[in-house]
């Protein structure tokens, strides 16, 4: 069967291993000048996902549907230790999550536990892999170093349940955080996005206190916060093909980027009453940032904000080395 008779849904239900083709590692970029980017790497290792969250971004990107893993991690990481060689004063954030889920085809493809022993070696570079998947056995006894942060994109068991189709529920998810907390890796957390709706505010309390009780404050590396966001021509494919799903309902306006977003006193509304939440578990020395999202809505939350270019980048990386001595070395601006 030809790549491009597999729709965007289609392609979830089969997985192809395939060689490097071109540059794979990148980075996640706003071109807006108004929207704060972390700046992290991403190694498009895995395209396209065997879940099914009807607000992803790749039904409405990816030309050809299929699932597929890059096979040969060796030329991957080729690509990657000459990058990093050429900067070696600054420490890389490399994700592989740009265009899947790190680990929801770890049973099956094993990439993962290849590239985090590779991650093992290096000194100015770091891994994050991100999942709405339980699939982390096979990482728990890996010689990490503390280069890999493993992550979850984390969400309330009502748009979970609604929203977030085939992936592991809460419940595991905060399983396998435990257990790979214990296994000694750094963990990431991602309460992106968020999603209004009737009960949001309890439901998202409810959530940081079941995520703490399944992790301890200080193996946490980092935390986002984002919130609802797709571009216009998405909006017709994501009623076609979650026809159940209720989020094209909500009242959102066009942002300068181009996408569509909730209004800014509400996201500011949500932003806050998150943030607050997890004050009451973190301190002041975890990081905790905006993903895509203005430098005036980070003034409303935060009542500050990172230098536009490569302030967010220096705070991972001076955060990190402050806590963790991840980085080797202090970072230099």
């Amino acid at each position: 069967m030809s790549f491009n008779t597999f729709s965007f849904r289609d392609g979830k239900k089969e997985l192809q291993t395939i060689s490097k083709r071109g540059e794979a590692m990148g980075v996640c970029a706003t071109f807006n000048g108004k929207y704060l980017c972390c700046g992290v790497h991403v190694l498009r290792s895995v395209h396209n996902c065997p879940f099914e969250c009807s607000y992803c971004f790749l039904q409405n990107y990816l030309n050809d549907g299929v699932t597929k893993a890059v096979e040969d991690t060796d030329v991957l990481m080729e690509e990657v230790k000459d990058k990093i060689r050429r900067e070696p004063q600054r420490l890389f954030r490399i994700g592989t999550w740009g265009l899947g889920d790190s680990l929801a085809l770890e049973r099956e493809t094993g990439q993962a536990a290849k590239l985090i022993r590779e991650f093992a070696a290096l000194e100015n570079a770091v891994l994050e892999l991100k999942t709405k998947s339980d699939c982390v056995d096979s990482i728990l006894n890996l010689a990490h170093r503390g280069r890999t942060v493993v992550s979850w994109s984390l969400n309330t068991g009502h748009i979970i349940e609604t929203e977030e189709h085939r992936t592991a529920s809460l419940e595991d998810r905060l399983q396998a955080v435990y257990k790979t907390a214990n296994a000694g890796y750094l963990i990431g957390l991602h309460f992106d996005p968020m999603i209004f709706y009737k009960g949001w505010e309890e439901d998202y309390e409810m959530l940081v206190h079941q995520v703490f009780n399944a992790v301890s404050p200080e193996r946490i590396a980092w935390i986002s916060i984002g919130s609802l966001r797709f571009n216009p021509e998405m909006k017709k494919k994501l009623e076609n093909n979650y026809p159940d799903s209720k989020l094209t309902c909500a009242e959102m306006v066009l942002g300068d980027d181009a996408k569509m977003r909730y209004v800014k006193p509400l996201r500011v509304n949500m932003y806050r009453h998150l943030y607050n939440a997890l004050r009451r578990h973190v301190s002041e020395d975890h990081l905790i940032y905006l993903c895509m999202e203005r430098w005036d809505v980070w003034d409303k939350v935060f009542g500050r904000h990172p230098d536009p270019i490569g302030g967010l980048d220096y705070m991972f990386a001076h955060s990190l080395y402050r806590r963790f001595g991840s980085a080797g070395k202090p970072p230099s601006i």
